[in-house]
């Protein structure tokens, strides 16, 4: 019996997937072409794929960032913005650039359409999927290129690799230290939560399912199981029959899920330091609610609403302060695994 219930799950996993990849087809005709350099991507470039709305005042940074990682081109979907951020992705030269008006919601919270791209783009390739205020580290990424790592994965052929969220903040109030365009925004939210978090599995999608943090304890404090994910998986080998179920938080086919040990010892992790909470968290926090395009109701920016008129410091005497990602490994939130 146990057999059968497996097999059929397997089928409608199957059949969700088959689903889902059919939604993003359908979605590709949502984005209008700004600038496609796709024709110069190379068969063993690492692409970075990235959906965003009004963030010019950090893609200086991010792009610097990700070029001295290592990767090779980037592929945004601008969802209408209006602050410049579409025209300066226009004019970078490794970029090429999509834009839609249409509702982020509807095309679940992005996810069709950089499914879609990926199926277009993104095939054999190693894609990385991050948004522009989340800064994906590795072992030993002080020392070694990204295409160290997936050199790496290539020949253990493993073909995805878990990152789990960590948001990072300020110590005082969040407007106290204006950022400005190309600053590193680490040097101003530079302390995490080094414990608080839950961890368990989901067993429809076998991903782990991690929860907590600063968000957890200051804006879901009566309710921490409806605080945010911080499981990702944001780097995988891409198939075209692969897809994104819920933003980078699980895959299709299941297996791509499995970026822990589950007999013991450890696989090598990454972290994604996530810095949304600047001075320009506010403003940002108010026009998405005002919006409604995210996930539940947008219930994490109501959350945001109702904590930040109080000014809030995430700051508290457990915080750690940011040094390298041996520091997270020590505190056992990352790991290197048998990667030496």
């Amino acid at each position: 019996m146990g057999r059968v219930s497996s097999l059929a799950q397997s089928y409608r996993m199957r059949l969700r997937r088959r689903r889902y990849r059919i939604r993003a087809f359908r979605k590709r005709r949502e984005l209008k072409s700004v600038v496609d350099r796709t024709a110069a991507i190379r068969p063993r470039d690492i692409l970075l794929f990235s959906t965003l709305r009004n963030e010019k005042v950090r893609l200086p940074y991010f792009l610097k960032y990700y070029r001295e990682m290592g990767i090779d081109h980037f592929l945004f979907v601008d969802n209408d913005s209006d602050d410049g951020s579409r025209d300066y992705l226009a004019d970078q030269p490794d970029a090429s650039v999509w834009t839609t008006a249409r509702s982020y919601k509807r095309a679940r919270f992005g996810v069709d359409w950089l499914n879609w791209l990926q199926m277009r783009h993104g095939h054999g390739h190693w894609t990385l999927v991050v948004d522009p205020d989340e800064f994906f580290i590795y072992p030993f990424c002080d020392t070694r290129p990204i295409r160290a790592l997936t050199d790496w994965l290539d020949a253990s052929h493993v073909r995805s690799f878990g990152a789990m969220l960590l948001d990072m903040y300020p110590k005082g109030r969040l407007d106290a230290q204006p950022y400005v365009a190309g600053e590193d925004p680490l040097k101003i939210a530079c302390w995490f939560d080094a414990g608080n978090y839950s961890i368990y599995k989901n067993h429809r999608y076998w991903n782990l399912w991690i929860q907590g943090g600063p968000r957890a304890r200051t804006f879901f404090a009566d309710d921490p199981y409806r605080a945010p994910a911080l499981n990702k998986t944001p780097l995988v080998k891409w198939h075209r029959h692969y897809t994104y179920v819920d933003s980078t938080h699980m895959l299709l086919p299941r297996g791509l899920n499995l970026t822990y040990e589950q007999w013991g010892g450890e696989k090598a992790s990454g972290m994604l330091l996530h810095t949304k909470f600047l001075d320009t968290f506010s403003v940002k926090a108010a026009e998405e609610l005002t919006r409604g395009q995210h996930y539940a109701n947008s219930r994490e920016y109501k959350a945001y609403a109702e904590g930040l008129s109080d000014d809030p410091d995430l700051w508290c005497k457990w915080s750690e302060k940011y040094i390298n990602w041996r520091q997270l490994e020590i505190l056992g939130l990352m790991s290197k695994g048998n990667w030496a």
